[in-house]
């Protein structure tokens, strides 16, 4: 089986050479971007890190930015790399979902050969999540096309960090509420979201989510993956690394070390996004 990480940042140069003017344009962007721990990987870079972590694929996708030019640049750099990598690269397009051109852009990055959509920062691109009015058509679109949606989500306690927003479990709940057959990955552990799935009423409404990993070394312990097993989790957990914020082998190590069974890990690491997006090996 194909060991598979679900949520990796690529940038194409343009964008990297450019970032401090972009930054004037585009709030979010410009806070990430100002980070120490921020970084910017090209495609190559990204292959050489799989290379080194022992893993076979990653999904990738660039900035979603509030413009939808900038969108469209990074989607092309996408698709280009998954044309030139295909047996390592699935492509993910990032579109401001509220945007009039966002069904456009996501039809022309399928047609292209991108598989989803994601990763999404509702706050920072000043989306609703929850007001079903500006995520319809978009959500629409991804039904229509059998495209998993991965969302940008923090834990609503704990210490700041840049990139933290205000976008609530319970706004989090109602874009699930009003796409029930919308196949939706919220990152981050979903801000701790999945701990809810112990209530009935969420699991049953939340059977088309899953929950990726991304920063999980920053959030919490490792004993995170054994608790997500004892829920009966193991089939809607995703491995995401965030790369290139944080690399692989720091999440291997942790895992290695978590006490779950191979099957859980065979599950994390590859068997669920195989499932997900129809990988073969």
């Amino acid at each position: 089986m194909q060991k598979v990480d679900f949520h990796v940042h690529v940038t194409p140069p343009e964008i990297s050479d450019a970032a401090g003017k972009i930054a004037e344009q585009e709030p979010y962007f410009g806070l990430l971007a100002a980070s120490p721990k921020n970084k910017f990987a090209s495609a190559c870079e990204v292959i050489a890190e799989l290379d080194r972590a022992g893993f076979d694929r990653a999904v990738i996708f660039g900035f979603a930015f509030k413009d939808l030019g900038r969108c469209r640049a990074v989607n092309d750099y996408v698709i280009e790399a998954v044309r030139e990598f295909p047996r390592r690269f699935c492509g993910f397009a990032v579109v401001p979902p509220n945007h009039p051109g966002a069904v456009t852009e996501i039809e022309r990055c399928h047609d292209s050969g991108l598989c989803g959509v994601g990763e999404l920062f509702p706050t920072g691109q000043d989306v609703r999540i929850d007001n079903v009015a500006e995520t319809s058509q978009f959500a629409g679109c991804c039904i229509e096309r059998n495209l998993p949606v991965l969302l940008h989500t923090n834990e609503p306690v704990g210490h700041y960090y840049l990139g933290k927003t205000d976008t609530t479990l319970r706004q989090l709940e109602l874009f699930v509420e009003h796409h029930p057959h919308l196949k939706i990955v919220l990152a981050h552990w979903g801000g701790g979201l999945l701990f809810y799935e112990l209530m009935k009423e969420l699991r049953e409404k939340f059977a088309n989510v899953y929950y990726d990993t991304a920063a999980s070394p920053f959030l919490y312990a490792k004993g995170i993956y054994k608790t997500a097993a004892a829920l009966g989790m193991q089939r809607k957990i995703l491995f995401g690394s965030d790369f290139p914020l944080i690399p692989l082998s720091r999440y291997t190590a942790e895992i290695d070390a978590a006490g779950i069974t191979e099957e859980d890990t065979a599950l994390l690491c590859g068997g669920n996004a195989a499932g997900l997006l129809k990988i073969v090996d």
